[in-house]
């Protein structure tokens, strides 16, 4: 429930502090003193947008703060899913509105998206308003109010699963088609690139491998006459290189007898000879094996343009890529190859979570269909209240021509408020009056079946007067035995069943008209009340009228 709420440079007012209690309060005021006011600056800190214009003339911000007790409404988990500070029993709903056009919201002094306030406010509060009364022609209205008073939540929350569930896989089905389409129309090509890439029988290193062959076969003779002239210079005579090096072997091997300290030269060019002739060997073993061969040649320049020409039309520069370019294809030309199994899957799929939807929204219609005749006598029964004694009601199903996120059902509201007068759309039927007594009552019937906290009524009360408006005070006031109800009203009749009564007035100074709020006493609710009745002035009729309605006693006349 709303326990106060706290506003701060809005609007017409400078500070404005109203602390509620639970049960029925009502809010009073001549009209243009500022009832609309203090609802709008509520509706700020219900998540509703806000601008500049919001900010009293002259100050740089405005500040709206409302305290709730939610101790008995188990939120814990909201507040953990949102990441937001739990206290347990209060919580504080805070916005801030700057002149510069921006805003932040708190709950529990954390920031919060405005989006997530209007959710959770949506929780808290039901601000109910004339222009709201439009609804009951909505069809979509109509539907939830059924679900709310068939207390069908949980067979239209599987519904609602099994649909998402359904239409996912459709959609994935619906992809896979479109999916296949484009493949056949792909396919074709496709497996021209892949066998061309495939009979390549491309190898990894191969192309650096080729090119490095093709090069020594190009410059065969240019190798093969340099070769033999490092095989002459190395031994081909007796002063070739290696017999130079042969004779200064031997000289130093000599010399050490006599002279040791030669000894490591001579270990040196030991080794120096023993590695030059491997050279001279290699070197001529090379020599001998190397032949022109213009059939290789041609084989690798083959083989090579091979490679060329799939590497420029696949616009890559090696084989590497070339091969996982091949793999690829080889991956999507067996998905296109498995693509009808998986399509006759995915419809035996969707056909399976079909079944299971039409099940449940069967479920759903059946709770809905057996719930409407205790609603429609309920509903007929707190009209009769309300002077409407012959009025008819009926919840008319019609099954729709596909289904929805909201099930089978059409549900179009039918009244008549005569006997001999055809059932029809209420949008079509019900006077002004007759639409806010029948929404009045369907309100108190919904609060009987949710756990709101809170439901405002802001002069729902239009069209009704006398005995008529003395009931609707009687159903608020009834209300209030299960939820905190406010009442801002024009009727003496609502206003004298309010436990608590608050009165809006405009207070005028030199320099500005701010709008007040104060808590009337008992004998102060008497005056308001008269007020009411007679207007601007007080006569001592609606004085003793006004304390029979407060039941302090009196004479009515």
């Amino acid at each position: 429930m709303l326990k106060s709420l706290s506003i701060q440079n809005y609007a017409l007012i400078d500070a404005l502090q109203i602390v509620f209690d639970s049960g029925f309060s009502v809010i009073t005021g001549e009209t243009g003193a500022g009832k609309s006011i203090i609802l709008g600056a509520l509706s700020l800190i219900l998540g509703q947008r806000a601008d500049a214009r919001h900010i009293k003339q002259g100050e740089s911000r405005c500040v709206i703060e409302g305290v709730f007790d939610i101790s008995a409404y188990q939120m814990q988990s909201l507040f953990d899913e949102l990441d937001w500070v739990y206290d347990g029993d209060e919580c504080i709903l805070r916005r801030e509105i700057w002149s510069n056009g921006k805003s932040r919201a708190f709950v529990n002094d954390s920031p919060v998206y405005l989006a997530d306030l209007k959710g959770f406010g949506d929780r808290l509060i039901d601000i109910h308003s004339q222009h709201q009364n439009l609804a009951l022609s909505d069809n979509q209205f109509q539907l939830n109010v059924v679900d709310l008073l068939a207390d069908s939540g949980n067979e239209r929350q599987e519904y609602v699963a099994a649909y998402a569930a359904h239409r996912s896989v459709e959609q994935m089905l619906k992809e896979l088609h479109l999916q296949a389409r484009k493949n056949k129309e792909e396919e074709d090509y496709l497996r021209f690139q892949y066998t061309a890439l495939s009979e390549a029988a491309l190898q990894p290193g191969e192309q650096e491998k080729l090119e490095s062959e093709l090069e020594a076969v190009t410059h065969s003779e240019e190798i093969k006459s340099g070769l033999f002239t490092v095989s002459g210079l190395l031994s081909a005579d007796e002063h070739s290189v290696l017999s130079s090096l042969r004779s200064v072997r031997d000289t130093l091997q000599q010399l050490q007898q006599v002279y040791p300290r030669v000894a490591e030269l001579a270990v040196r060019v030991e080794s120096a000879y023993i590695d030059l002739k491997d050279v001279a060997g290699e070197t001529s073993h090379i020599f001998e094996n190397i032949d022109f061969d213009p059939d290789r040649q041609q084989q690798l320049e083959e083989r090579l343009s091979v490679i060329y020409d799939l590497q420029k039309k696949h616009a890559v520069t090696t084989v590497d890529q070339l091969i996982l370019l091949r793999d690829e294809m080889e991956v999507r030309l067996q998905h296109i190859d498995s693509l009808d199994e998986r399509l006759a899957s995915l419809e035996k799929e969707v056909a399976a979570k079909r079944a299971v939807m039409y099940e449940k929204a069967r479920l759903l219609t059946r709770k809905r269909e057996a719930a409407t005749p205790a609603i429609e006598q309920q509903l007929m029964e707190k009209l009769a209240f309300l002077k409407m004694p012959h009025t008819r009601f009926r919840c008319a199903f019609t099954p729709k021509s596909h289904l929805d996120a909201t099930g089978a059902d059409q549900v179009e509201f039918l009244f008549s408020a005569n006997r001999n007068r055809e059932l029809q759309p209420v949008s079509q039927i019900a006077s002004g009056g007759e639409i806010s007594r029948l929404m009045l009552c369907l309100k108190s019937m919904i609060a009987g079946a949710t756990a709101l906290p809170t439901i405002i009524f802001d002069e729902i009360d239009t069209g009704t007067s006398g005995e008529v408006a003395d009931k609707v005070g009687a159903i608020m006031e009834e209300m209030s035995k299960q939820m905190q109800v406010i009442a801002i009203t024009h009727l003496p009749q609502i206003a004298s069943k309010g436990h608590s009564h608050f009165v809006v007035y405009k207070e005028d100074t030199a320099d500005t008209v701010s709008t007040q709020l104060r808590q009337l006493a008992a004998k102060e609710r008497v005056g308001e009340i008269a007020r009411m009745l007679s207007g601007a002035e007080v006569s001592v009729q609606a004085v003793e009228n006004a304390r029979v309605m407060l039941g302090e006693g009196g004479i009515v006349l």
